[in-house]
């Protein structure tokens, strides 16, 4: 405002005092209300700014010279928040002129600093007022930590700012007030002042702004890897790997793979897979196999692997990984080698427990080593006296720790036993004696066990214990006079009233009261059904399991009373293994439940390597289950069937071995199996073989659909596997076991295949019964095949027993030798080709009607030519005919025309034949071709073989267009 004001005291004639000062209102409001017609000059609303007063006034001197003094007063007011302001000026009366004034306002400009906009800002009411002023990162630019600002000050300049914004990430700085995108084919890694850079090497971008560089196909970035490093590859397979395997070990060594991918960080992976035999199918290795130093992260070009199965093969895949292999779509590169173990020795058999002690002997058994690598052939004992009383068994010893060597230890004395169970005998009375015991295999003896300690009773022991026992004994001979006067009175009144039959009837029961020819404290088997009540058997002799513990898996199978699962089991503190689980159908009644669970009963009994092992039962929940130990490999037919001509001959006499090491173990036990096949048979993945299926041979009427099983005497009996006096007069022993277990041998040396080929049941019997047997499998060693002659010999007295069978086959795996003689054919005179019972050939008139009516007309020559001019010289026609190089037997097949009558059952239906093999193979493949599927089978009879003549077993199929010939 500029004004001037004059001086009072230069005014004339002014009566008091006068004013020199006016007043400064404003007023705001958001439209005109004062107009030219209408003022507003109430002094209410207006607010006070200020009361002006002049700096300096004129006088009247002043005002006749023309010297004016003009003031100049700035007021500031605010803040304002309507849309326009009145001032007002108040004159109280003083001598003043308002010359000029002008209205402004202070701002401070929109500026651009640390890469923000800070707009335009008004200053504040006041010169020392600071306003704050919000600032916006520009375009593609982004605060680097707390709010940006900027003070305004009230002279309408900036301060310093606080806070600042950098260029995001694919962005750099220009001219420090834009933020400008990186090419393509540069990139910037992170927000900040840098400048963008070229991408590196295996990495590319595509468009503009870029961050990061993609990379290029088959090359990665590990998670840990900066953007600004190079893009890598996976490493290639380990090259030249080398493989020393020694027994159940083996030592891989390999050379780094050419190609690293641009990464020094490679590591090695080992996976592990168990294969089968013939390799079509693998399975990851279970956690029993070591890898020294681990098997995970190798940075070494070695491992050592251990804890294999002997005799298995393997497939050990070495992978090379580096730090980008997780990114790879692909599976690491490996470099593969597939051994096969060799045959090792049993691992150590775990611990001893004594059955019982007498003053000169103790009688000791022990489980199967838990690593047996094959088949068990026998136990060797070590024992001596030791001389001091105090003794601490060397469990740990199994465990590779070696105690002090025992002076006594140098004179002990060695024993030998084919199965886990021996009597020491001709030991001194009141003695501690020290035992081991070690496993043998094909491949040698596996190490001693840990020493463990056995005493020998003394006489005061020995005539306590009779004291004790004496009542016992005395009881007990009494029951058993009064049960055999029972036996003779009952065997008396059934003799009478079955005086017409030839032999009676066997009883079920006597064998499990026989006394029989077991070793000395062999236990005997017990009928479950002799007990009163049924469900004691089953809590004596089966382990009761919590459902809790029983995992199962997956279906594999159904039996007679419900369906069979794989699964798991784990019992408290021990380790968990898989299992076979038969459970009880829905809906059973007691009698199911009772006939279901006395197969448990059973085998509860039994504790041999070679007989299904019993794990337990659950019966307090359901639905009931039977628990054994599973058996990878299944029933031994199929398993045969499905590795046709894989197996060695030493492989399959082991085999053999081991079922009959299991029936030897029955037999002394006195239990009569009644269904010994090879479908009985469950194969482990160490190939041992173990006799299963005690459930069945009590129950066999009870089968009504299996063909396997044919009707005798009120019951089902297996025909094929079945002893002559089972099939007649139900007579079941040892020695009709011993006649299956032939019948095994022949299944598992023609490797599955059913015995008697397609022949009837009914055929089966009559051949039998007329004393045909079967020929010898393919390829047959031709002591086998004698062992299963002298198996079914038609006396049952005169069978082997299966002591003596697993002697004689012991012989055979010790001297393989013995096995290389196959059985052959010799040559006899020859007979001819067809019956001359057969009828004649009334149908046809001549050699050419009868070979036009089969359609073979293009052959008349040949049969002129060889003399074969009527009818009734070609019923004569021998071995040595067909042999002629003027029939073409192949040829005569592929022309036969089965649309003719004559083709299927001409009047060449039977036949005999004695020959070479060439010839009775031509023979069979005429009579096939000649006869179809009339041909029938022929089985010399065993009279003819005793007397070493040929006997010869021909089988022709049209529909398979094969014939088998095999000689006995």
């Amino acid at each position: 405002m500029r004004f001037t004001v004059r001086d009072c005291s230069s005014l004339p004639n002014v009566p008091g005092s006068c004013k020199e000062t006016f007043n400064l209102y404003y007023y705001e409001t958001d439209s005109v209300i004062a107009t030219k017609k209408s003022a507003f000059w109430t002094e209410a609303p207006y607010l006070k700014v200020d009361t002006i007063a002049a700096d300096e006034s004129f006088s009247q001197v002043d005002f006749g010279g023309r010297l004016m003094k003009v003031n100049t007063e700035v007021r500031s007011f605010g803040p304002l928040n309507r849309n326009g302001f009145y001032l007002a000026f108040q004159d109280y009366g003083a001598c003043m002129s308002l010359l000029s004034v002008r209205v402004f306002f202070k701002k401070c400009p929109s500026v651009v600093q640390n890469f923000a906009i800070f707009p335009e800002t008004m200053t504040g009411a006041e010169s020392t007022s600071l306003v704050i002023a919000r600032g916006t990162c520009i375009p593609n630019a982004e605060e680097v930590d707390v709010p940006i600002k900027l003070y305004c000050n009230g002279d309408g300049e900036w301060m310093v700012p606080i806070g600042r914004c950098t260029c995001k990430a694919g962005y750099e700085p220009e001219n420090n007030v834009a933020c400008k995108a990186c090419p393509a084919g540069m990139f910037k890694a992170n927000q900040g002042t840098g400048v963008c850079t070229q991408c590196p090497s295996n990495s590319r971008s595509m468009s503009e702004a870029a961050p990061i560089c993609t990379c290029r196909n088959g090359y990665y970035r590990a998670d840990f890897d900066p953007s600004e490093v190079a893009c890598t590859s996976v490493p290639s397979g380990p090259r030249n790997v080398i493989s020393i395997v020694n027994e159940t070990s083996i030592i891989l060594e390999w050379h780094p793979p050419r190609e690293t991918g641009g990464r020094d960080d490679v590591t090695y992976n080992i996976v592990c897979k168990k294969c089968r035999s013939d390799r079509r199918s693998c399975s990851r290795c279970d956690d029993n196999v070591e890898f020294v130093p681990r098997q995970l992260g190798l940075t070494e070009t070695r491992v050592f692997i251990s804890n294999l199965w002997a005799h298995t093969p393997y497939t050990f895949e070495i992978q090379a990984v580096n730090g980008v292999s997780n990114k790879s779509p692909f599976p690491p590169q490996h470099a593969s080698v597939n051994i096969t173990t060799n045959q090792a020795a049993p691992s150590t058999v775990p611990i001893m427990h004594q059955v019982s002690a007498t003053m000169r002997s103790i009688t000791l058994s022990w489980p199967q080593p838990e690593q047996p690598n094959g088949i068990i052939l026998d136990y060797e004992i070590r024992y001596y006296e030791k001389v001091s009383r105090i003794c601490i068994p060397e469990i740990s010893s199994a465990m590779g720790s070696r105690p002090a060597t025992d002076h006594s230890e140098y004179n002990s004395s060695m024993a030998k036993s084919q199965t886990n169970t021996a009597r020491i005998d001709g030991l001194r009375p009141g003695m501690v004696y020290v035992v081991q015991v070690r496993a043998r295999t094909v491949a040698g003896y596996g190490k001693y066990s840990g020493k463990m300690c056995f005493q020998t009773l003394t006489d005061d022991d020995y005539k306590s214990e009779l004291r004790e026992q004496l009542p016992l004994i005395a009881g007990s001979a009494a029951a058993g006079v009064v049960f055999i006067v029972s036996l003779v009175a009952i065997s008396i009144v059934c003799s009478r009233k079955r005086a017409y039959s030839k032999e009676a009837v066997y009883s079920d029961k006597l064998q499990h009261y026989s006394t029989g020819r077991g070793s000395p404290g062999m236990k005997i088997y017990i009928d479950p059904f002799t007990y009163e009540d049924p469900n004691e058997a089953v809590r004596e002799f089966a382990k009761e399991i919590d459902v809790s513990f029983v995992k199962i898996e997956e279906v594999i199978g159904a039996g007679e009373f419900g369906e069979v699962y794989k699964g798991r089991l784990k019992l408290p503190g021990k380790r968990e293994i898989y299992v076979a689980i038969k459970t009880l159908k829905a809906g059973y009644s007691e009698k199911q439940r009772r006939d279901f669970l006395s197969e448990a009963s059973i085998m509860g009994q039994f504790d041999h390597p070679n007989i299904i092992r019993l794990e337990g039962v659950v019966t307090k929940s359901r639905p009931v289950m039977i628990i054994t130990e599973f058996m990878e490999n299944g029933a031994l037919d199929s398993f045969l069937r499905q590795n046709d001509g894989q197996f060695t001959v030493i492989q399959l006499v082991g085999m053999l071995r081991g079922i009959a090491a299991g029936m030897k173990y029955l037999a002394e036990m006195n239990y009569v199996h009644r269904d010994l096949a090879a479908r009985n048979i469950l194969v482990n993945s160490n190939l041992v073989c173990k006799v299963s299926d005690f459930g069945l041979s009590r129950y066999l009427q009870d089968d009504t659909s299996d063909p396997t099983y044919t009707s005798s005497l009120g019951g089902k009996i297996p025909v094929r596997w079945t002893a002559p006096e089972a099939i007649a007069y139900r007579k079941f022993t040892s020695a009709s076991d011993v006649w299956s277990y032939g019948i095994v041998m022949w299944e598992v040396m023609s490797f599955g295949e059913r015995p008697y080929w397609d022949m009837s049941n009914q055929d089966v019997i009559n051949a039998i019964e007329q004393d045909y047997r079967l020929p010898p499998p393919m390829d047959c060693p031709a002591a086998l095949h004698q062992l299963m002659l002298d198996c079914w010999q038609k006396d049952r007295n005169t069978r082997p027993r299966f002591a003596e069978i697993v002697n004689t086959l012991d012989k055979m795996i010790r001297n393989p030798a013995s096995l290389k003689t196959v059985a052959t054919i010799t040559a006899v005179p020859s007979q001819p080709l067809l019956d001359r019972s057969i009828p004649d050939f009334t149908a046809f008139t001549s050699v050419e009607d009868w070979l036009s009516a089969i359609k073979m007309n293009q052959y008349r020559d040949s049969f002129l030519t060889a003399g074969f001019t009527s009818l009734q010289l070609v019923a004569q026609m021998t071995s040595e005919d067909l042999f002629m190089p003027l029939f073409d037997v192949r040829s005569i097949w592929k022309d036969a025309s089965p649309d003719s009558q004559a083709y299927h059952c001409s009047p060449l239906l039977h036949f005999h034949w004695q020959g070479s093999h060439d010839a009775l193979q031509m023979s069979c493949d005429l009579l096939g071709m000649l006869s179809g599927s009339c041909v029938k089978d022929m089985l010399w009879p065993e009279e003819q073989r005793q007397q070493e003549s040929t006997c010869s077993h021909m089988h022709c199929s049209s529909q398979k267009r094969s014939c088998h010939v095999h000689s006995q």
